[in-house]
């Protein structure tokens, strides 16, 4: 008989992973039962590639967790909230498909793993070419809308993870509460937080670990000079200061970082990477291949397609040898099969700060807006049900998602159905006239030389990468 482990069970073995002499013992287990739940050898040869790098990624998780215990810089009470609450997630990832029933029998579909919500659009830095343009300090939701969108997604989904961006989360304010009080509010929720960091200071870092539920993820562009250059002087000392505080309190951070084609090869060198997560103790970075959808876009900002060919390489390079935490939102598509944007089983949607509902922070063309919605006695299904939302739901069904599997038709290292699937994304925006953020969105569909630089990039993408599915996943010859 299987003994299946608890979220519970989980918050004791993690508490005995700070006994020393109980530690390697633990961890040796933990590894063991990855190698044989992920065992490539007897699997079909179109999924032994995938199988393998899901081991890697998932050894590399537990060797980040040991470096982060053995170091100091995972203190317990944190390690046993957040801990248990991952674990939660993790557990019960198959359980989450089934409480939400209603859902199910209504919809013949899972719904969403979790959520992105953008609170305000303020920001105390103004970024080059920044996805969001964030600037107005006015542009926000509720504090109790939030709350209640939260309280939704609990309810209808089952969610577990909600993901904050902005503007600048820790900039938010409204009702007398902040971005903390949202994830204090919600104990039973973890919370992934994207910040600048130049805001988190002393209170906020200890109030963190007391809370144990909430992990930011810095945003840095490289080494000093590249991350002052975008995001102004003294950015990068700001979130050096911000990791020192969370470092001192053991709570767990990140990196994020923007991959431009001109810190392509900066981010992923040895010098980045022993600085950040060696020297400074960062649990895990993702990385988000530029946008051209915010201030002053810019397509030859975006890595080459075969710049991100040679990231992808460089990537699983360092996963593999180094064991390190690190996920590319766009080279990842085989690890998460396919694209995850609205609100695919085990995806998302995105709410912005004007209470409009995107299919993910990087498509800014939106089907509807949650205060509507909510005025009318409405929930987040009626915009789930959105006819633009179920239109590109079934692109990812087609593109191999329904399958569960890789296949020829289905070539996951070109998951992004905006970036590298251009010219079809643009006919189902013709067909379903979802509204376009104000800005840059609009003018996108009325500028040919934005419209052929993106086809023409999807276009190089699929020559340079649909030989290397074919061979190194599908294990055609």
């Amino acid at each position: 008989m299987k003994i299946r482990p608890t979220a519970r069970s989980l918050q004791i073995g993690i508490s005995l992973l700070y006994v020393p002499v109980l530690r390697s013992l633990l961890l040796h287990l933990m590894r063991r039962a990855i190698r044989a739940r992920l065992d490539d050898r007897k699997a079909p040869v179109n999924q032994r590639k995938i199988i393998q790098q899901r081991r890697s990624m998932a050894l590399a998780i537990v060797q980040t967790f040991e470096n982060s215990v053995k170091r100091g810089r995972l203190s317990p009470g944190v390690a046993r909230i957040s801990g248990g609450l991952w674990g939660k997630l993790l557990l019960t990832w198959n359980d989450h498909r089934l409480a939400a029933r209603d859902f199910r029998e209504r919809t013949h579909r899972s719904p969403p793993l979790f959520m992105a919500i953008s609170p305000g659009q303020a920001c105390n830095l103004s970024c080059e070419g920044c996805y969001s343009s964030s600037d107005s300090k006015d542009t926000k939701l509720e504090w109790s809308l939030v709350d209640r969108i939260i309280c939704d997604a609990k309810r209808l989904w089952n969610t577990k993870l909600i993901v904050l961006s902005g503007g600048e989360p820790l900039a938010y304010r409204s009702e007398g509460r902040g971005i903390l009080d949202i994830a204090e509010e919600h104990p039973d929720l973890l919370f992934l937080m994207f910040t600048n960091g130049t805001l988190l200071d002393d209170d906020m870092a200890r109030r963190l670990a007391k809370m144990g539920n909430l992990t930011p993820a810095f945003s840095v562009e490289g080494m000093r000079d590249r991350t002052d250059q975008r995001r102004g002087e003294g950015a990068f000392d700001s979130v050096v200061k911000a990791m020192g505080r969370l470092r001192q309190v053991g709570v767990p951070f990140g990196v994020s970082v923007t991959v431009t084609s001109s810190n392509v090869d900066e981010v992923l060198s040895d010098p980045f990477l022993d600085l950040f997560f060696d020297k400074h103790g960062a649990f895990y970075g993702f990385f988000f291949q530029y946008m051209p959808i915010g201030r002053t876009p810019d397509l030859n900002s975006m890595p080459t397609p075969e710049q991100r060919v040679a990231f992808w390489r460089r990537m699983w390079q360092v996963i593999e040898d180094r064991k390190l935490f690190v996920v590319d939102m766009w080279n990842h598509g085989p690890l998460a099969m396919g694209c995850m944007a609205a609100g695919r089983e085990d995806g998302y949607i995105h709410v912005d700060w004007n209470g409009r509902v995107t299919p993910c922070v990087f498509i800014p063309y939106s089907v509807g807006n949650v205060r509507d919605v909510y005025h009318r006695g409405g929930t987040l299904n009626d915009l789930w049900d959105a006819p633009f939302f179920e239109h590109i739901r079934k692109w990812q069904d087609s593109y191999g998602f329904a399958q569960r599997e890789p296949s020829k038709q289905a070539d996951w290292l070109r998951p992004c159905p905006f970036r590298d699937h251009h010219r079809r994304f643009r006919e189902w925006v013709d067909v379903h006239q979802p509204e376009p953020e104000a800005g840059v969105a609009g003018q996108a569909l009325l500028d040919d030389a934005y419209w052929q630089g993106m086809c023409e990039y999807g276009e190089t993408l699929e020559g340079l990468v649909q030989g290397i599915w074919e061979r190194e996943y599908l294990g055609e010859k």
